[in-house]
């Protein structure tokens, strides 16, 4: 997903969204499915975290303030980078929190193990699911947070629309309803063991995997 296709991604995932996102965020914090993951870390004090796709890294940041020690961000778009430095300096974060931007599939090999993995609405961008859970299982020590589009008519309907419209714009971003038992199966053949399950409204589905390693 370099290239042409991260600046796809962008023009999907941009600046102005960001903005939008860390505003939302100073005003009310996390809501949803977004929080619902923060409640399935359970306890991280002390712990280490690694968002995937994290954007302005609302969910870390909840879990720094719950008593994480450090996190690193890896996203693939350049334009949610303003924000996020902006609302990490705002919040007294500095220092704790390390930016990259990249292809995590590809940068993974240079990215240590953290104790808690996040990938929030994530998979469902990624074309090459086994790849992308596999890659986040390696670098779990303790605990894995997906959040991911169940396979319900729902969801199927409104990704095809998404991605005719995307289609018509020219653009080669696509999003994916994974079929979740292969989530699982590839998170479990890398060392982990699913733990919970829980559903939100007739779209998400979050899992947290425990290592069993």
């Amino acid at each position: 997903m370099t290239g042409c296709c991260a600046r796809d991604y962008e023009q999907v995932f941009g600046d102005k969204g960001a903005e939008r996102s860390a505003r939302r965020f100073r005003r009310r914090g996390l809501r949803g499915s977004s929080r619902a993951l923060v409640e399935l870390a359970g306890d991280v004090r002390g712990a280490s975290v690694l968002e995937v796709g994290g954007g302005i890294g609302g969910i870390e940041i909840e879990l720094l303030e719950a008593g994480a020690e450090r996190a690193t961000n890896v996203e693939l778009a350049t334009t949610y980078e303003g924000a996020a430095r902006s609302l990490i300096a705002d919040l007294g974060l500095d220092g704790r929190v390390e930016r990259r931007v990249g292809d995590f599939v590809e940068e993974a090999g240079s990215i240590e193990p953290h104790d808690v993995v996040v990938m929030h609405r994530v998979v469902c961008c990624y074309p090459d699911v086994d790849a992308l859970v596999g890659a986040a299982a390696d670098r779990t020590r303790r605990r894995l947070l997906l959040t991911y589009p169940q396979e319900s008519l729902v969801a199927r309907t409104v990704f095809a629309l998404l991605n005719v419209l995307q289609r018509l714009r020219g653009s080669t971003f696509r999003g994916y309803v994974h079929p979740i038992d292969r989530i699982v199966a590839t998170a479990q053949a890398h060392g982990l063991a699913l733990d919970v399950q829980r559903r939100h409204g007739t779209m998400w589905e979050s899992a947290a995997f425990t290592s069993v390693r």
